[in-house]
């Protein structure tokens, strides 16, 4: 289980690629996200569900000392039925196969993508 900037290249060890943001990222079109294995876009699937509310993800806005907080409230958040239906998915996909989470974050390990890896990794 890995988390990745979706905007770097692909590494043979990504496994499933799944982008894990509500919001599509920038300067990226969809149709070759899903066709060129080979490009920075290439993903299997898009589980924007998964991704946390824009409320909590506009008061966090990545600063590292609220982070604490911010997975605290994305936790509970991940208990309503069609996050955690999303998070359930990922947890069988991640039974079976390697799983790469990507994110448009410029600091992923300041991410929700990262809390979830965490919590499919427990």
């Amino acid at each position: 289980m890995q988390v990745r900037r979706v905007y770097e290249e692909p590494d043979p060890r990504d496994g499933v690629r799944i982008l894990v943001d509500r919001i599509w990222p920038r300067g990226m079109t969809k149709s070759a996200a899903h066709l060129d294995e080979k490009s920075a876009a290439h993903l299997d699937e898009w589980c924007k569900q998964i991704a946390p509310s824009t409320e909590l993800r506009t008061w966090y806005h990545h600063e590292p000392t609220l982070l604490a907080e911010f997975i605290d409230r994305y936790q509970v958040e991940l208990q309503a039925k069609e996050r955690a239906a999303a998070l359930e998915h990922l947890r069988i996909l991640a039974k079976t196969q390697t799983l790469t989470l990507l994110t448009a974050t410029k600091q992923p390990d300041l991410s929700h993508a990262r809390v979830l890896a965490d919590l499919l990794h427990a």
